[in-house]
């Protein structure tokens, strides 16, 4: 990453619903060198069978000449790496759309993560359509959608999505379970 970013940082902060501003562009701190076991490892828990993420010889005859991380592993980790910042008060995953893999990632590159505010709005339980959050004061939370980056220790872009999460206000408070 380019350490003379004028990116925001969110990092250690509280990171509530009100905290975050529609436009505003986060580096997350963080960067995750992938791994043979996070590639091989995950790609073999979900059953994906394509054999250019845990076949070597046959990888090795393609064009990249190397096993390819599975795509799923490639967004989770860059979710992960910017859930510390978009997720630390968040009560719910609503969505995530417009998922591209823009670039091929090898085990030994590092990626990093950049976040886009590109929404806020009220939480409206009806249109959510999840009647587990048909509980929540819409005062109390709000839903926010991000745009995620992944990036290479090159500058590639080699991911990107939009996330949508339901997040806490300040304001939040758990109603207590009746006894």
């Amino acid at each position: 990453m380019d350490n003379n970013s004028t990116f925001d940082a969110l990092t250690g902060k509280d990171n509530y619903f009100e905290d975050f501003e529609v436009g505003a562009v986060y580096e997350h701190a963080r960067g995750k060198t992938v791994g043979e076991i996070d590639n091989v490892l995950i790609t073999n828990l979900v059953l994906n069978t394509a054999q250019v993420h845990f076949n070597e010889d046959l990888a090795g005859r393609l064009a990249q000449k190397q096993r390819v991380t599975f795509g799923g592993v490639t967004a989770s980790l860059v979710i992960g790496l910017a859930t510390q910042d978009t997720g630390e008060n968040a009560l719910a995953e609503l969505g995530l759309d417009k998922v591209r893999f823009k670039a091929p990632v090898f085990h030994g590159d590092t990626l990093y993560a950049l976040t886009e505010v590109l929404a806020g709005e009220a939480f409206d339980p009806a249109k959510a359509g999840r009647p587990d959050l048909a509980q929540l004061d819409p005062s109390q939370v709000g839903v926010l959608r991000f745009r995620h980056q992944g990036v290479n220790q090159r500058g590639e872009v080699v991911f990107e999505a939009e996330r949508t999460v339901l997040l806490k206000r300040r304001s939040f408070k758990l109603a207590r379970a009746a006894r």
